[in-house]
């Protein structure tokens, strides 16, 4: 077996699990991404997400970092770990986001990468003046789209006529560092999202979820056509409870679920566009943080979650993007007591 490579969600909402912690202030500032990404730097983690939205979906009147000035920032305090910077195409034409790219590729020497988010959230879209495409024809959409941000990555002098865009004798200089260009992660779990990934996205990133579920979507997408030569790799976000003992970790999701569940989500929930399938499927795999969260089920003793990261590296998931609370010192845990762990499995294997 592998060793996987590990990353952490900056928390751009405040916090990824509970939003009012007793010993996590909410707070979605720059200086605390910073604080983070370097900490992760420090202990290993080799990759960070940082989501993209304009308004809170939590609560519109709390803060919400932003994307892409933090992620340009993050490239030139950090040295080795890879910047993941989520986008929304109906935000950005995509010549002005290449451009915006190929900059942060720069700043980061080739450690840059986008996360390709086809938009879940109304309010930030529409209260934006931007239309809001119904669900297939925002793939559709996104498809135009990374086709002509490529192509712009890789120095190509272009013309295009599509269904969304016209673009006419234009060539971005110069081209990206990362080969042949930025690493690009889509996910999602509908049809569409799993159809796009497998033409056009390098790693597939899925939500938390039981590993049968996992096992099957891999399987999935790994028959679908696939016009790229190299093969579609996976990521998988989880939130991770991890202690000396599966007692006391139990506990602490207890305890997790408990404040969670005192989070007011009716302003999220209805502004969430209803044909996304990752809100459909939040009765059938509650968790605690976002994006399936605990339903991963890397909750435990250390040995029990090193035990199952391995048994998600063995279904083929080479990278997880993990959420804590409190961060800093849940993640310094994980650095300490868990990634050794997974380290041995997979020198025994």
């Amino acid at each position: 077996m592998s060793e996987p490579r590990y990353g952490i969600w900056i928390p751009v909402y405040g916090n990824c699990g509970a939003m009012n912690h007793p010993n996590e202030p909410r707070d979605a500032s720059y200086a605390r991404a910073k604080s983070l990404i370097q900490l992760a730097e420090a202990y290993g983690f080799t990759t960070t997400l940082i989501a993209e939205h304009i308004i809170n979906p939590r609560n519109a009147e709390l803060d919400q970092l932003e994307t892409w000035t933090a992620a340009a920032a993050l490239a030139e305090a950090t040295n080795s770990i890879e910047i993941i910077a989520a986008v929304k195409p109906l935000l950005f034409h995509p010549v002005v986001l290449a451009k915006m790219a190929l900059g942060i590729d720069a700043i980061s020497n080739g450690r840059f990468a986008i996360n390709l988010v086809s938009a879940w959230f109304k309010p930030e879209i529409e209260k934006s003046g931007i239309p809001f495409l119904p669900h297939d024809d925002r793939y559709q959409y996104s498809r135009e789209w990374i086709s002509i941000v490529k192509r712009l990555w890789r120095g190509e002098r272009i013309n295009f006529e599509g269904e969304y865009f016209h673009i006419t004798d234009l060539n971005l200089s110069p081209p990206a560092i990362a080969q042949p260009y930025p690493r690009v992660y889509l996910g999602g779990e509908s049809d569409p999202a799993k159809q796009l990934a497998a033409e056009i996205a390098d790693v597939f990133f899925l939500n938390g979820r039981p590993i049968d579920v996992i096992r099957e979507t891999i399987a999935e997408v790994s028959r679908l056509p696939r016009p790229l030569a190299r093969p579609i790799r996976f990521a998988m976000s989880a939130f991770v409870i991890a202690r000396s003992t599966d007692e006391e970790a139990q506990a602490e999701f207890q305890y997790l679920t408990t404040l969670a569940a005192q989070d007011d989500r009716s302003e999220l929930m209805k502004g969430v566009d209803a044909e996304v399938v990752m809100f459909k499927n939040l009765v059938k795999y509650p968790a605690v943080g976002s994006n399936g969260g605990t339903a991963a089920g890397l909750v435990g003793s250390y040995d029990t979650v090193a035990t199952r990261i391995a048994d998600f590296v063995a279904a083929g998931i080479d990278t997880f993007m993990l959420q804590f609370q409190p961060f800093t010192p849940e993640m310094q845990r994980f650095a300490t007591e868990v990634m050794p762990r997974v380290r041995s499995v997979a020198l025994v294997s």
